[in-house]
């Protein structure tokens, strides 16, 4: 069994980091490992001593990326009150997680197509228990007629391409906070689904 030392995690961190800010900057194709390694303090090689690629690196932020979304929406999710409630926090948490969290967020959701078929199939299944939860809230304000929805699986989907877009324009120069954001983004959700509290 392979044990990874303070220092070797923090280096790891660092490479993340810096994979994050590189591929969000230039993208996944126009990002190279000499990039990554730069950025990071570190020489060329000393990628290839915790990643065995660049799309490896690809894929550890984007299962982590999906692990800590996944978290959240977990939580959101059983949070005290109602349905309405609980999407509202839903809604507010995913979008200020986008915006607080912008690099890695914009590299975990556009660069996805760049992950091998092994990798995308690890990742698609954190996506599809995300979607599984929204829906789940959904579909309880639905039968508490809290919510007047045509179609759960397509307002699911909106609700979370709300959110995840808030990855592609998000800048910390913007007079928004991410806090404010969130708040913003659990009123349009609420409205979307025509709420009824």
């Amino acid at each position: 069994m392979t044990t990874t030392t303070a220092s070797g995690a923090q280096t790891i961190d660092r490479l993340l980091g810096a994979a994050a800010g590189a591929f969000a900057d230039k993208g996944f194709h126009a990002t190279t490992t000499r990039d990554i390694a730069s950025r990071a303090g570190l020489s060329p090689s000393g990628v290839y001593v915790h990643f065995s690629s660049k799309e490896d690196l690809l894929h550890a932020l984007s299962h982590s990326g999906h692990e800590v979304a996944l978290e959240l929406v977990q939580s959101a999710a059983a949070s005290p009150g109602g349905p309405a409630e609980r999407l509202a926090q839903i809604m507010s948490g995913f979008a200020q997680w986008h915006a607080d969290h912008h690099e890695v967020a914009r590299v975990v959701q556009y660069e996805f197509p760049h992950l091998t078929p092994e990798h995308r199939v690890d990742v698609l299944a954190l996506r599809k228990q995300i979607d599984s939860i929204v829906r789940s809230v959904l579909d309880e304000g639905v039968a508490a007629g809290q919510f007047s929805v045509d179609d759960v699986h397509d307002t699911a989907l909106a609700l979370m391409s709300l959110c995840i877009d808030v990855a592609r324009w998000y800048s910390p120069a913007i007079s928004r906070t991410p806090a404010e954001i969130g708040t913003t983004y659990a009123a349009l959700g609420l409205r979307l689904v025509a709420a009824r509290r």
